[in-house]
């Protein structure tokens, strides 16, 4: 059964972008990721434009990382104060990056910005967990594996303004989770993302943060950075369609409870080697697309002012 959307401008198919969202939201409560960096290719390889793609997307995630917040906090996971400290650093970096899409737009470049952005951040991040996750599971297997904490004390750990997170145990500097949220937070406005594939490495490496914790305090603060993506984008660019993303809401709200059950009966490591894999695998897809010879060698676009 088909449906006309009508931001983006063509019809499609109204079980497969359920279908799309119900795994999206899956991955998001399994993970403690918005899903976005996979969704967003998946709806421009489906021929939605990328400007509708990213925008559209910001508003899935805000309901796929509500249901997952619920589910975690039942489980007491989520580190509300540490959450919120990374949302007021994703809100102003979400604003940024807004600005910096919408000029972008402008000059017709944000398509080939959103493409090289999704393969240079998913290569470095897919890998690097990857190579991580790999070596834990094999001094796990080999009876190697050593207690201690995954990220190294540098200079940053010194840096004033220390606060106490205690459902995280950690004493550190609100720079630090204000950094992560601003960085985290103009990605999440590019790349039409919720920026999970990145804050999640970064709170358990770079913070310390217990796996256990991180997934539910990612999700918590990804719903206000991207709420406040998906409205500045209605507002300065009107690439938001309503009618995909009620589609994607509903399939992904059912997902996401689903996979935050399902996040209860693996490993920490194995959770990371597995987002590792689909990270790097969506950046394979990417880097092909935009390599590939197209099948079309020659367009005509109409060009705003002149009619043409």
């Amino acid at each position: 059964m088909s449906i006309y959307l009508p931001i983006a401008e063509m019809s499609v198919d109204v079980f497969l972008i359920l279908l799309m969202g119900g795994g999206v939201g899956f991955l998001s409560g399994l993970f403690g990721v918005g899903g976005g960096f996979l969704m967003t290719p998946l709806l421009i390889f489906i021929g939605i434009s990328p400007a509708v793609a990213v925008a559209t997307e910001a508003n899935q995630i805000v309901a796929a990382s509500v249901s997952g917040v619920l589910a975690h906090t039942r489980r007491r996971n989520v580190d509300f104060k540490m959450g919120i400290v990374l949302t007021i650093g994703g809100f102003a970096g979400s604003s940024v990056g807004v600005v910096l899409f919408t000029f972008l737009r402008e000059i017709g470049q944000v398509d080939l910005l959103v493409r090289l952005c999704y393969i240079v951040f998913l290569g470095i991040v897919g890998s690097l967990m990857l190579f991580e996750s790999g070596r834990a599971i094999f001094r796990r297997q080999t009876g190697t594996a050593t207690r201690g904490k995954l990220h190294q004390h540098t200079w940053l750990h010194g840096l004033p303004f220390k606060m106490r997170f205690r459902r995280s145990r950690l004493y550190i500097s609100a720079l630090l989770p204000l950094g992560i949220g601003f960085f985290v937070g103009i990605l999440a406005a590019i790349m039409g993302v919720g920026g999970g594939f990145l804050m999640v490495p970064a709170m358990i490496y770079l913070l310390g943060m217990p796996t256990s914790v991180v997934v539910g305090t990612s999700l918590f603060q990804i719903i206000f950075v991207t709420a406040n993506v998906t409205f500045l984008q209605a507002v300065n660019n009107q690439t938001v369609d309503v009618v995909l993303a009620l589609l994607l809401l509903t399939g992904a709200v059912i997902g996401a409870q689903l996979g935050t059950k399902a996040s209860g009966k693996l490993r920490g490591e194995e959770l990371r080697g597995l987002l590792a894999l689909m990270v790097l695998g969506v950046c394979a897809k990417i880097g092909i697309e935009l390599v590939a010879k197209p099948e079309d060698l020659y367009s005509i676009n109409e060009i705003e002012g002149f009619g043409l």
